[in-house]
């Protein structure tokens, strides 16, 4: 996936200026894809350089900004990236070389770093759950939101196997590390 996707799919939900499209990308899109504000303003002046979308001059109480829309060819492009499918994206996460790195130096600590984490996922899945229970109480409605939901659910079955990852990881270490060591 590429950064153009995300904003692209951004834009047809709702035309904004490039911060509109910045803090609605951080409060939703970047739980799954992250990107700096930099990348958005950068990606959205090659995409409108492309003819994947146009910009118009909006005044408003703090001079001009400019608000930008989806055209014909940036539409198309989203459709043409849909149904390509993609492979699964393989696990990159430093947390699994640490961890098999923890077994083979012996203890160095892991265990604190493992609860941080541990605390991190569990806020992130509480977040989800106030996002599910304010936008979801309800089932959705239309195919868009069903399929926001989805992406939702799969953010909390995310956090959830993060949780119980840590939680053996560290019922591994406390095992092994109250054992007495061989001299």
């Amino acid at each position: 996936m590429s950064l153009r996707h995300a904003l692209l799919t951004a834009l047809i939900e709702k035309p904004a200026s490039g911060l509109e499209l910045a803090k609605r990308f951080d409060r939703s899109i970047a739980y799954f894809w992250n990107a700096t504000h930099q990348q958005i303003y950068r990606e959205l002046s090659r995409m409108e350089s492309e003819g994947l979308i146009e910009s118009t001059p909006e005044e408003n109480a703090r001079g001009v900004k400019k608000k930008h829309r989806v055209l014909p060819a940036g539409r198309k492009e989203l459709k043409r990236w849909i149904s390509e499918g993609s492979e699964p994206a393989p696990l990159r996460d430093p947390m699994m070389v640490r961890l098999r790195a923890e077994g083979v130096v012996g203890p160095a600590g892991l265990a604190d770093s493992l609860r941080a984490q541990r605390k991190q996922h569990l806020a992130k899945r509480a977040l989800y759950r106030e996002f599910e229970a304010k936008d979801y109480s309800e089932p959705p409605k239309d195919r868009a939101a069903a399929l926001r939901y989805v992406v939702l659910k799969s953010g909390l079955k995310y956090e959830d196997y993060w949780i119980e990852m840590l939680d053996e990881a560290l019922a591994v270490l406390e095992e092994f590390d109250a054992q007495p060591t061989e001299n």
